[in-house]
């Protein structure tokens, strides 16, 4: 499971198509939907907050909005919780790493999209996390 603190953007097809999954999938735990996945270390970030499925919902809007850009019809009523912003930190070398993560599946995947990611020398985050100082994440498997 990957729910990446970057911006929408600068996913390709299929990543932008695994983080609606996983982040549908994400949803589905904190709702209590399913029993796989409920210590998976991703999930921490949105647990922590005070209403975790509103953040979760968050996230989950901010790709549907980049797919809808796109042209792809990813099914906003599977939002749970729609139309409520949450706000998360997240630590500028999370997203440092989060972006060379990036780059080395794009290269392999879908080499066109590297220069746009590249080109920015801080990589935009997703429109919920508002970047602070600070290492990477705990929960990150560097």
């Amino acid at each position: 499971m990957r729910l990446w603190s970057l911006h929408p953007v600068y996913l390709d097809r299929q990543g932008l198509t695994a983080c609606w999954r996983e982040a549908l999938l994400a949803q589905a735990v904190i709702a209590g939907r399913t029993r796989g996945y409920t210590k998976h270390p991703q999930l921490e970030r949105f647990l922590a907050c005070a209403d975790p499925l509103v953040a979760v919902g968050t996230f989950l809007e901010g790709v549907q909005q980049e797919a809808t850009w796109r042209g792809y019809n990813f099914d906003a009523s599977r939002i749970d919780c729609p139309g409520q912003l949450v706000e998360i930190e997240v630590n500028d070398q999370q997203v440092a790493f989060e972006k060379a993560h990036l780059l080395a599946k794009l290269r392999v995947r879908t080499p066109d999209l590297v220069a746009a990611l590249e080109a920015d020398e801080v990589a935009r985050t997703h429109p919920m996390f508002k970047v602070v100082p600070g290492p990477i994440a705990t929960w990150e498997r560097p």
